[in-house]
């Protein structure tokens, strides 16, 4: 990117070229903005709103989402290179794919009053099946969140706000969410890498089980996972059975967003998630999604 600066005036000023009809003027107008970054994203919809070019309005249309899109993938790379410690944070990046002026605070606020809700119930010195017990109760029985098996490869299952908002989500979108609470309540649960399924584990020291929040936490054994990989033919692996990265979480949403643009035939979007996908793995994800 060009290290270029220029004040608001010279700004509205380049924008306005892009009505230029000389396709060789627009083309280097066009790289000039890209150049510039997204702070010149605010000019361009002005610029949006006073035009009653139907042309011109689709061009700036595109121009703003290549910059909010370049900036996506340097906030991704900045994420893992920083240890991809805020799963929250991760899950509000890739949200922004699809509504880009989403704010952090927003849904940090909703998940905190999720946390605010369960902490009014909880006992803390209460055994962990209890422990899981009560917060079952409230995320959905008080809280009425539900898995979303109408439209269960919708793209909106792996958006946290969407997931927030209709209270209706996948595996991991659910998981993470009751995750992001119990962790809050300082509880061991973890994700764990099921194949076609992501669940949730209790472990702190030799002692262990696992929750599928997909089936109202459902709590479960050891012995129900190998029945699991039995009957998909697969043989035992450490990662169907230990905590995974927030990093493997955030990919793996991601490969679920792929799944849904495929379906829904919206093949340049799921060749853009592919690109994000990219910046946050060097081969490809062996989880597979859900």
């Amino acid at each position: 990117m060009e290290n270029v600066t220029l004040n608001a005036n010279e700004m509205k000023a380049l924008v306005s070229l892009l009505g230029d009809t000389d396709p060789e003027v627009q083309t280097h107008v066009e790289q000039k903005i890209i150049s510039l970054g997204d702070s010149i994203i605010p000019v361009l919809e002005k610029e949006w709103e006073q035009s009653f070019d139907p042309d011109s309005q689709k061009r700036i249309e595109e121009i703003i989402h290549t910059l909010q899109f370049d900036n996506l993938k340097r906030r991704l790379f900045q994420w893992k290179q920083n240890g991809a410690e805020d799963l929250l944070e991760g899950l509000w990046l890739i949200a922004t794919y699809q509504y880009p002026d989403l704010e952090f605070t927003k849904i940090k606020d909703q998940v905190q009053q999720i946390y605010y809700e369960t902490w009014l119930e909880f006992k803390p010195d209460t055994v962990p099946l209890d422990q899981i017990k009560i917060i079952n109760s409230v995320m959905f029985n008080k809280l009425k969140f539900s898995p979303n098996t109408k439209n269960f490869h919708s793209v909106g299952n792996s958006m946290i706000n969407i997931v927030l908002e209709t209270r209706k989500g996948n595996p991991i979108s659910l998981c993470c969410l009751y995750m992001l609470v119990a962790q809050r309540m300082k509880l061991p649960i973890y994700g764990v890498n099921l194949p076609n399924l992501f669940i949730l584990t209790y472990k702190q020291g030799r002692h262990q089980f696992y929750i599928n929040v997909f089936n109202k936490g459902l709590v479960f054994s050891k012995q129900d996972i190998d029945n699991y990989l039995q009957n998909l033919n697969l043989k035992q692996n450490d990662i169907f059975y230990q905590p995974c990265s927030h990093l493997d979480i955030v990919r793996r949403v991601m490969r679920n967003m792929i799944v849904a643009f495929e379906k829904t035939g919206e093949d340049d979007r799921e060749q853009e998630i592919r690109l994000l996908l990219e910046v946050l793995t060097d081969e490809d994800d062996p989880y597979g999604s859900l």
